[in-house]
């Protein structure tokens, strides 16, 4: 199968491709440049009514994912996608990041396991390798929505999907810094003019006045993202080997 390949591990098959069937991204499944693959967890439950959780050792409230179901179903979808990285949706994983969209859309696909529990066996996490990643500090009911999150980033970075893929150079994040404010017409609405260097005509003013606006923003609203980006451009200082040359690289002294 050619194209970007997104296989969704879930108890809730009919939850896909959601909005991922709209608009761009639902053209690029239409002409393959992705396509997606849902495999239920019921398949490999256990009983008569197919049971995949069970309660938490130690005690605790609400389910945890089998170690033994998970597994079962993982192994099935590698016999089809052997190489293909296995991310977890979690609260406790690292933040999901421009950089991280990128490296995940260089590759050839992702496995999502969308777990609806208290959590899943650590052994498989550990058996695995896992990738846990988190969309935010917030606690949603499953991890379908959060995996339908990340594709859908994913996806706006594979070549057809994105019409204009130049777009991509001055969206938020793409640089370290919060994109500018967007305007179009009317030229006047409710009082609110547009800025008059973005109808002065004069490429390099737009360009300015977008650059310092940008800067701005990233300043005021994630002075993380501004101290990181302060951080990168300081020059690094010289190691003290650098900066004192050892008694085989010391010039002889003249006598």
């Amino acid at each position: 199968m050619s194209g970007w390949q997104a296989h969704f591990i879930t108890l809730f098959p009919e939850m896909f491709p959601g909005s991922l069937g709209k608009s761009l991204t639902g053209r690029a499944l239409d002409n393959g440049v992705w396509h997606y693959i849902t495999h239920n967890l019921r398949d490999f439950g256990e009983g008569r009514h197919k049971n995949v959780d069970d309660t938490p050792s130690g005690g605790g409230p609400s389910m945890v994912l089998r170690a033994d179901i998970a597994g079962a179903a993982i192994d099935a979808v590698r016999v089809d996608a052997p190489d293909l990285p296995l991310v977890l949706p979690s609260p406790r994983g690292e933040v999901l990041t421009q950089s991280s969209v990128r490296e995940l859309a260089d590759g050839n696909g992702v496995i999502f396991l969308c777990n609806r529990f208290e959590g899943v066996d650590e052994r498989i996490i550990e058996a695995y390798d896992v990738r846990e990643v988190s969309i935010g500090d917030y606690i949603l009911s499953g991890g379908e929505p959060a995996a339908l999150v990340m594709v859908d980033a994913i996806l706006r970075l594979l070549p057809g999907v994105i019409g204009d893929a130049a777009s991509h150079d001055e969206e938020s994040f793409a640089n370290g810094l919060l994109e500018y404010p967007q305007y179009t017409r009317p030229a006047i609405w409710r009082g609110r003019s547009i800025p008059e260097a973005l109808t002065s005509g004069d490429h390099a003013r737009v360009a300015g006045w977008r650059a310092t606006t940008s800067a701005a923003l990233t300043k005021a609203r994630r002075p993380d993202l501004w101290a990181a980006r302060c951080d990168d451009k300081k020059p690094k200082k010289l190691s003290e080997k650098a900066k004192k040359p050892s008694e085989k690289e010391r010039p002889p002294e003249k006598r």
